[in-house]
């Protein structure tokens, strides 16, 4: 209900938040998630109901596993072809992304003293096994989502490289006229 809250305003893709949960060594982990036509990344997480608002490993796995999850989607599928050869990067997969991780473990390790950023190293391996298998499952049962979430996803990547592209011109464009204006300042100079 916090993702689809956060999504209010915006048109989501899917339609219904994706639930993805799991156990793995004492571990339980339960992930909410949605992208919507916006640009914006929205991920929260928790650990043992404490907000880690610097991430940590959970959120390392968390984020390791939807990119990889995505992209083989998506190349099994053949819905990359259009790109030639850009390959989808973790910030085009989570663009638009609402998303809330949760997990509760025994003993966790938390960085600092005001507890921001989980510190198990254990953690980030379960999160990508659970999110990797839910995911993946979730993409082979809702064909027609997934390629809603792999055509945002590609668009992202389109123009980060646009973006790219750009600046490359620009800074061609910049050296060009520094070496021009050198060449006339010598030459003005020799009279």
């Amino acid at each position: 209900s916090f993702v689809e809250h956060l999504n209010q305003s915006k048109e989501p893709i899917p339609p219904k938040v994706v639930y993805i949960s799991g156990e793995k060594e004492s571990v339980q982990m339960e992930v909410a998630l949605q992208w919507s036509s916006s640009f914006n990344e929205n991920v929260f997480s928790y650990a043992n109901n404490i907000s880690t608002t610097e991430g940590g490993t959970h959120m390392i796995g968390f984020k390791s596993a939807l990119t990889r999850t995505i992209n083989a989607y998506a190349l099994s599928r053949g819905l990359l072809k259009d790109l030639k050869d850009i390959a989808l990067q973790g910030d085009d997969v989570r663009e638009g992304l609402t998303a809330v991780i949760s997990v509760k473990l025994p003993n966790p390790q938390f960085e600092g003293q005001t507890k921001t950023k989980l510190g198990n190293s254990d953690v980030e391996g379960y999160v990508k096994s659970i999110v990797n298998e839910k995911l993946a499952m979730f993409l082979e049962e809702n064909p027609a989502i997934g390629k809603k979430i792999v055509q945002k996803a590609a668009d992202g990547a389109r123009a980060r490289e646009a973006a790219r592209r750009a600046r490359d011109i620009i800074r061609r464009k910049g050296a060009l006229d520094s070496s021009s204006r050198g060449r006339r300042e010598r030459s003005s100079s020799r009279w």
